[in-house]
């Protein structure tokens, strides 16, 4: 059963990775469209990021092969605490910084959240 846990692991590690080249490639198409919309878009692909490796250090980094029964509460807690810091960190943005560039923000965001799960089978190998 350890085997699976880090193999588990590894796969959420390197689509964590992908996430971070995702959050740098908005970052950078961003850019073109000038310095806020690249900062927006660092923010919403950093979000997404963060988002995900939280859930997966709360389901991963408490995951013991023993308690398998266990492992349904960390992914859904795991989610709750995922989905508490994205809700936090857009209220944040939104209310801090200003003028808002909400397509670079929210458009960043969904690929970062949605493009590397997609390509899962490539980039977790």
């Amino acid at each position: 059963m350890q085997q699976v846990h880090n193999l588990d692991a590894r796969r959420a590690r390197r689509i964590l990775v992908a996430q971070v080249v995702a959050t740098l490639v908005v970052t950078l198409v961003g850019l073109r469209f000038g310095p806020r919309a690249g900062f927006f878009a660092l923010l919403g692909g950093s979000i997404a990021t963060i988002a995900n490796a939280l859930c997966a250090l709360w389901v991963f980094g408490r995951y013991r092969a023993a308690e398998p029964g266990k492992l349904l509460a960390q992914f859904y807690g795991g989610e709750v605490l995922k989905l508490g810091f994205i809700a936090a960190a857009f209220a944040a943005v939104i209310i801090w910084l200003e003028p808002l560039s909400p397509l670079a923000l929210f458009g960043a965001f969904f690929v970062v959240q949605v493009l590397p799960p997609l390509l899962a089978n490539r980039v977790a190998g």
